[in-house]
């Protein structure tokens, strides 16, 4: 049923005819691929799993998937304008234009070692989750037989981890910068980040009513990770929203992302600082906390991070700190 061949440009193609139907096949780079893929189309044909529906993978492209993905998945999910953006721009490159029988593991290869050449490793492998998740739809919910190829393909190593802190003197000169904004919600913003060391997200989605004066806490209602949590707040933290409050908001800090993320923008400009990004105040905020002498319970209590692992990725204590309590 399967034949294996060597052709003359060195790749392996492996064909797989069915009885009634066209032969499929497919071309790969390595004659171990090309064997494996032969077993599992053999393996659904046995099952029943392959038949009369193979003419789906001849006359469905990629990109009819991507956009069914686009259209009916992805505007539940609470990422879904830069994954929209994504799965746009994936759909810009003519490979995802071939039908499902025509593509290979090479053409997703060759898509990620160009794209190597242009965005970090983390944009790369979130494309080629997002691919895989959609082929694994395609398959358990859409009803059609697609071999998936990306399963065994090499993702680009990480990248580093981004260590960011604030250099000595840095922080003042944000803090001028933001005494220039027009904007005066700006400069309580970012205050207010590093004394509770929570996202932007998170501050802009604030409510009053999340805040419990008498406790002293506040509640964040849904963070990144999906769950809530509550946090204490210090003495600084309260009088930035007790400021607030009197200023006779509707809410804490009524920006819009946008608006938010071009004032920062114009901020780090005026401020000379280099390469610094909001969400290292984050990073900042969580040493500070350990520096304080928290616990890692403690700090995960107010940061939300539940795997310890990523929370020591938010924790870039100095080693010239730690030579101070050895002394």
């Amino acid at each position: 049923m399967a034949t294996i061949r060597r052709r003359a440009t060195g790749t392996w193609q492996a064909q797989v005819r069915l009885a009634g139907l066209r032969p499929l096949s497919r071309t790969f780079q390595h004659k171990a691929d090309a064997q494996h893929w032969a077993k599992e189309i053999e393996t659904q044909v046995q099952r029943g799993d392959l038949g009369a529906g193979t003419s789906s993978l001849r006359n469905t492209s990629l990109s009819s998937l991507i956009e069914r993905y686009r259209d009916y998945v992805t505007p539940h999910k609470r990422g879904r304008v830069k994954e929209t953006a994504l799965l746009n721009a994936l759909l810009r490159h003519p490979f995802t234009r071939l039908t499902l029988s025509a593509l290979t593991p090479q053409h997703f290869s060759e898509y990620r070692d160009l794209r190597y050449r242009t965005v970090r490793a983390s944009t790369i492998n979130h494309a080629l989750a997002l691919l895989n998740q959609i082929y694994k739809l395609a398959r358990s919910e859409w009803g059609i037989p697609v071999q998936n190829p990306l399963e065994g393909l090499r993702r680009p190593k990480a990248d580093p981890p981004r260590n960011r802190r604030l250099m000595k003197g840095e922080l003042d000169q944000v803090m001028q910068a933001a005494d220039t904004c027009r904007n005066v919600q700006i400069r309580p913003f970012i205050l207010f980040a590093l004394e509770t060391a929570m996202r932007r997200g998170e501050i802009l989605g604030m409510e009053w009513i999340d805040l419990n004066q008498e406790k002293r806490t506040l509640r964040i209602p849904l963070a990144k990770n999906g769950h809530s949590r509550t946090i204490p707040l210090s003495e600084a933290a309260l009088a930035i929203l007790s400021t607030q409050r009197v200023r006779g908001l509707h809410r804490p800090f009524p920006l819009t992302v946008e608006s938010f993320d071009m004032a920062w923008k114009r901020l780090i400009r005026r401020s000379g600082i280099n390469n610094l990004h909001f969400h290292d105040l984050r990073h900042e905020a969580i040493t500070a906390l350990f520096e304080r002498g928290l616990t890692m319970p403690e700090v995960a209590l107010i940061s939300g991070h539940r795997d310890p692992r990523m929370l020591f990725r938010y924790t870039h204590l100095r080693a010239e700190d730690v030579v101070l309590k050895l002394r």
